[in-house]
């Protein structure tokens, strides 16, 4: 079966799944993603993840119609492997720059005022926002949404996270 008949089958009908063709789709990029995986991430467990997170998203969106061009299916994938894998990292750098910035480190002990983390301020600032702010921040932070799993635009979800930022900062600052 092509790739293109392969991706029709799948998005056939949405009330009757074709396990077979979902099933033939997971057998023939499973070990595609993986390579992937173990080229950009080095880890075999982290490679493993991925193929699991592509092949679910990528199987939901294939199910809801949402691929363009049936032709395109490997392109389709790899992409999804790609902006899988920029998430990932953005979120490692994202948690080592949280990390470096309020946890307290063994040579910071010596420091006579080290900064410290206080879940409460933060709590307090978190609840001053709005709502669409606060469930931006923790969207992005907390759970590592993606910008298109929000529902709006993503320069509408930036200008939100930046400017929830900048009163989450001014608040700890203050406080």
């Amino acid at each position: 079966m092509q790739d293109a008949a392969l991706a029709r089958a799948i998005a056939g009908s949405p009330d009757a799944i074709d396990a077979g063709a979902e099933a033939e789709f997971c057998r023939r990029f499973a070990p595609r993603v993986r390579l992937y995986g173990l080229r950009h991430l080095r880890d075999r467990h982290a490679a493993a993840d991925l193929v699991q997170q592509v092949l679910m998203m990528a199987l939901e969106r294939l199910r809801a119609g949402r691929l363009r061009d049936p032709e395109r299916l490997a392109s389709f994938v790899l992409g999804m492997c790609r902006m899988v894998v920029m998430d990932l990292r953005r979120g490692t750098a994202r948690r080592e720059g949280i990390l470096e910035e309020w946890v307290i480190v063994e040579e910071a002990i010596e420091d006579p005022e080290p900064r410290v983390f206080e879940r409460d301020r933060l709590a307090a600032c978190l609840e001053a926002l709005s709502e669409r702010e606060r469930s931006v921040v923790i969207g992005s932070f907390f759970e590592e949404k993606s910008i298109c799993e929000f529902g709006l635009s993503a320069g509408n979800v930036r200008v939100i996270r930046h400017r929830a930022l900048g009163k989450l900062r001014a608040c700890m600052e203050a406080a």
